[in-house]
């Protein structure tokens, strides 16, 4: 009986956890499916000024919108899987050790990575942190991945020089905010207006 309980709340979490958009590559189309996502986005650019579309071009590159994300795991004897490689976790695929900093940071204690909205502010308030510290400008989507993914100290060593991938990777985010820019000036007045109040799913 015991098992069973508990196969039956682990189906109720899972279910629990938003299913990423159907069109992941229209960010109006993802604003009007995701009822409150739009909101929560605005929020973080009122706050801490990053842009809508760098927030969502680096969260999709990160997750491609999956709120329980990790990443690969090591494998035991080549075969057996074993530990996750690192502790990112969620739509930004923070480590526990920089979610921590934000949550203190911010005042945010409760703050989850599976939660498409403090994912915005984080991403958003890390965008803030790169401009203060590096003088990256928040709208530079290029430039704000690179520091997001090899971190800030990272950053300001170069270290990203010595990685062509990511340079290519930083490209197709800068390419994906674009689009998502263009697309989301026809769209945001609409947006605005909705409101999309409603619990969203």
């Amino acid at each position: 009986m015991r098992v069973l309980s508990i196969l039956i709340l682990s189906a109720v979490l899972a279910g629990c956890v938003t299913a990423p958009p159907r069109n992941p590559s229209n960010i109006c189309s993802i604003f009007r499916e995701k009822n409150g996502w739009y909101q929560d986005a605005n929020s973080a650019y009122q706050r801490w000024g990053a842009p809508i579309p760098v927030q969502m071009a680096i969260i999709y590159q990160e997750s491609q919108y999956v709120g329980d994300a990790k990443p690969p795991r090591n494998h035991l004897f080549w075969f057996i899987p074993w530990t996750h490689i690192s502790s990112a976790y969620g739509y930004t695929q923070a480590l526990d050790s920089t979610w921590g900093h934000y949550k203190s940071s911010t005042g945010h204690p409760f703050a989850d990575r599976d939660d498409f909205g403090d994912a915005t502010d984080f991403v958003s308030w890390y965008i803030d942190q790169s401009h203060r510290i590096l003088g990256i400008s928040k709208s530079d989507a290029y430039s704000q991945y690179l520091a997001y993914y090899v971190g800030q100290g990272g950053y300001r060593q170069g270290v990203y020089k010595r990685k062509p991938w990511l340079l290519h990777t930083a490209g197709r985010v800068r390419a994906r905010a674009q689009r998502y820019g263009a697309q989301l000036r026809r769209c945001e007045p609409e947006l605005k207006r909705s409101g999309h109040w409603w619990w969203p799913f």
